[in-house]
């Protein structure tokens, strides 16, 4: 696909989400950088597999109970950071010139996966559990897990890899974005449950994922390291499943010789 086609076709869509308020004024941006780089480098299936990771995560998180708001979370729209960390291992993966619906379907796999497995884990009735100690913490914290949740995940996976089964016709696609999604979705929640950031704040008692609460207080570390945001994490699940994805293609692609 030409670059200013694909550059249009983003921009188009990131207004739209913009008048939805899906995505902040810098989200917008970013989002036609990285719809531009993903439907230029990977063609319909790239803008078919984007496009409906993104209506998909925009309608679980406004259909779901936001049980993230309890920890400070910075709502649904999504802005710049939160469109990278969930698109960026795509938009450069696109690129490729062989593997590139491969790298996009796993890594929006993983992205959809993680969106999903949160929204649909406000659902529950049980509490979550810690991902690697198993003990039961308050719904919307970082690295907890429930039944919903992963049927959620494995949900939303599952339709951005149908999006590039059907559109691009290449059936590898579904079974890739499904199993490295999960895996993507795990790793985010062992990352979120170890590394990540944790703060207490002391005047509200009450947790956040961030260095300052709400209120102004600046709060105190209860676990993880402070450079690692849940961006971050984000980040580093999807760009894992990128590779992920293209080490699945250089599989495939080694064995149908």
């Amino acid at each position: 696909m030409t670059l200013p086609l694909a550059f249009t076709l983003a921009a188009a869509i990131s207004f739209a989400a913009f008048g939805l308020r899906a995505l902040t004024a810098s989200g917008g941006f970013a989002a036609i950088i990285v719809g531009t780089a993903v439907v230029a480098g990977a063609g319909w299936p790239g803008l078919a597999m984007l496009g409906v990771f993104f209506v998909g995560a925009t309608a679980i998180s406004r259909c779901a109970p936001d049980v993230s708001a309890r920890f400070d979370a910075r709502g649904t729209r999504r802005d710049w950071v939160q469109v990278l960390a969930n698109g960026g291992a795509a938009a450069l993966g696109a690129w490729h010139p062989e593997a590139g619906a491969w790298i996009v379907a796993a890594s929006l796999g993983a992205a959809a996966a993680d969106t999903w497995a949160t929204s649909s884990g406000g659902w529950s009735r049980a509490w979550p559990r810690q991902v690697l100690t198993r003990s039961p913490v308050p719904p919307g914290t970082s690295g907890g897990v429930t039944w919903l949740g992963s049927l959620g995940a494995l949900a939303g996976a599952g339709t951005v890899g149908a999006a590039g089964l059907i559109v691009g016709q290449t059936t590898p696609l579904f079974p890739l974005a499904v199993a490295v999604g999960m895996l993507g979705m795990l790793l985010d929640s062992v990352l979120g449950a170890s590394v990540q950031g944790r703060y207490h704040c002391d005047g509200c008692g009450k947790d956040t994922e961030r260095h300052r609460h709400r209120c102004g207080q600046v709060a105190r570390r209860v676990g993880g390291y402070s450079w690692i945001t849940n961006d971050g994490v984000n980040a580093m699940a999807t760009g894992v499943a990128a590779v992920l994805g293209w080490a699945a293609w250089a599989w495939w692609s080694g064995n149908a010789r």
